[in-house]
């Protein structure tokens, strides 16, 4: 590591201080600054191999500085960081030209591993990245696409700014309600194909036999009811992004077709026989356990690993609690442009909030602040407020959970959770057999650990003949685990 030396800029004393220990603890040379104007001498005059500059400084905004001195030494790596921790400014990083982004804090150990790796790539290594002054805000307040400064949201803005400017495929699993589809437009609107068309296609909202028919257009007279020629999806989207959202819904037929296309980069309509060549990134989205239906034979594995090229895992609401207070007031703002009076919410109110475990996520948090806006007179909206709210939708009535009509009463109040944060996007067939699955599951598997993983004594207290739980493990993929608890 001997004669490189890193140059850092922050108006920090204190991440100056331990951002040069760690570095000279394992071997580099580092000069450090408090200022733009320092550091850009420094450039000037020639100095450093690698750059660690902080967005907000006194005399300078730390993005300006990295399209300046990109102009000057392009070969340069430089690595921004910074407390504005928001999917833009990842973007505005990677527009610039930035090798990284780091959102403060950061470990590290991390940092030291991505120093290494910037003084590593060969000197014409490409940056490659994005039209500069797509982000600018021109003076205006930001939109932004996505909410939140947790850890969690600071990995996806990362992926998501190294992704813009590819045509990747992208998998974007998580629990509804999560935000998919506004991860899948973000990917679409900051990305190269922002000026062509964005089209989004729910699976599990289209009767089996007619999703072919929405995916790639169809013949005049191809079936019953084709009385003119249909545009398909694909079509639609051509030069811009197709989210295939609810994928793990498709049927098989329509996933060998989607393969070939993926493949073969053509398609034909449902009834016609000329190839069309098509140019689409695609995005699928879904909640099922891709792999799960894999192993059952719902879902083609040579599909899921053409679409899972890049995978982002969006974590459930409750896994980013810290999120709430900022989602809470952009949701309570945007309510306000529907015509609905500006509402606050007390601290208490606040904290509750962020104890609940919220089993529609996003959408339903958002749907309670746009319910809260509408019904209550009051400006602040207090706790007794808020637990009126969540009691009428939590499934409270688990602590009654001895009885049957508790436990009844308690799936109850889960499955109108479900419904209102579906809106219109219910699933058009099988939702019967899909949430006894997500109940039997569970069931079977506390049952399991109830009994050390005795399966006969398990399939005692179900009810079940011993072959036939042996055969829902099998089925739902459940690990026994034998004298655990």
């Amino acid at each position: 590591m001997s004669g490189n030396t890193i140059l850092i800029a922050d108006d920090d004393a204190a991440i100056r201080t331990v951002l040069t220990q760690a570095l000279g603890r394992v071997g580099y040379e580092v000069k450090a600054a408090g200022n733009a104007a320092t550091l850009w001498r420094w450039v000037n005059d020639g100095d450093g191999d690698l750059i660690v500059t902080d967005v907000v400084m006194p005399d300078e905004n730390g993005l300006d500085l990295v399209s300046r001195i990109r102009k000057i030494r392009p070969e340069l790596k430089i690595i921004v960081m910074s407390a504005q921790n928001t999917l833009l400014t990842a973007l505005k990083a990677t527009e610039r030209g930035a090798f990284e982004y780091l959102p403060k804090p950061f470990d590290l150990n991390e940092f030291l591993s991505i120093v290494k790796k910037a003084l590593e790539v060969r000197s014409d290594f490409s940056f490659d990245h994005l039209p500069e002054g797509q982000f600018s805000s021109g003076g205006t307040v930001e939109t932004l696409p996505l909410i939140g400064r947790s850890a969690a949201m600071q990995e996806i803005y990362g992926t998501l700014a190294r992704l813009m400017n590819t045509d990747l495929s992208v998998m974007i699993t998580g629990e509804s309600g999560t935000g998919k589809e506004l991860v899948a437009k973000a990917l679409h609107d900051y990305g190269k194909r922002r000026k062509n068309g964005f089209v989004a296609i729910n699976m599990a909202a289209i009767p089996r036999d007619l999703i072919e028919s929405e995916l790639f257009g169809y013949e005049k007279g191809a079936f019953t009811g084709a009385i003119q020629r249909g545009t398909g999806k694909f079509a639609l989207a051509e030069g811009g992004t197709l989210l295939l959202d609810e994928i793990g819904d498709m049927p098989a037929e329509a996933q060998t077709r989607l393969l070939r296309v993926l493949q073969e980069g053509e398609y034909t309509t449902v009834g016609g026989r000329t190839p069309i060549r098509t140019n689409v990134r695609i995005i699928a989205a879904t909640h099922h356990d891709l792999e799960q239906l894999i192993r059952q034979g719902l879902f083609r594995e040579d599909l899921y690993f053409r679409l899972n090229v890049v995978p982002i895992r969006l974590p459930p609401l409750r896994a980013r609690a810290d999120d709430i207070p900022e989602l809470v007031s952009h949701f309570l703002n945007q309510a306000t442009l529907k015509g609905l009076p500006l509402k606050s919410i007390d601290s208490r109110a606040l904290d509750r909030l962020k104890n609940y475990r919220w089993p529609g996520n996003v959408r339903e948090l958002e749907n309670l602040m746009q319910r809260l806006s509408a019904l209550y007179s009051q400006e602040i909206i207090d706790i007794e407020v808020i637990e009126t709210e969540l009691a009428d939708t939590s499934g409270s009535t688990m602590d009654n959970v001895d009885g049957s009509e508790g436990l009844s009463s308690s799936i109850e109040e889960h499955l109108s959770t479900y419904f209102s944060s579906h809106g219109d996007m219910l699933p058009a067939t099988g939702l019967y057999e899909r949430i006894l699955k997500e109940v039997e599951r569970p069931l079977i598997m506390l049952t399991l650990q109830a009994t050390r993983g005795n399966q006969l004594k398990a399939s005692d207290i179900l009810g079940l003949n011993r072959n036939t739980l042996r055969k829902k493990i099998r089925e739902l993929s459940i690990s026994v685990v034998r004298g655990a608890k």
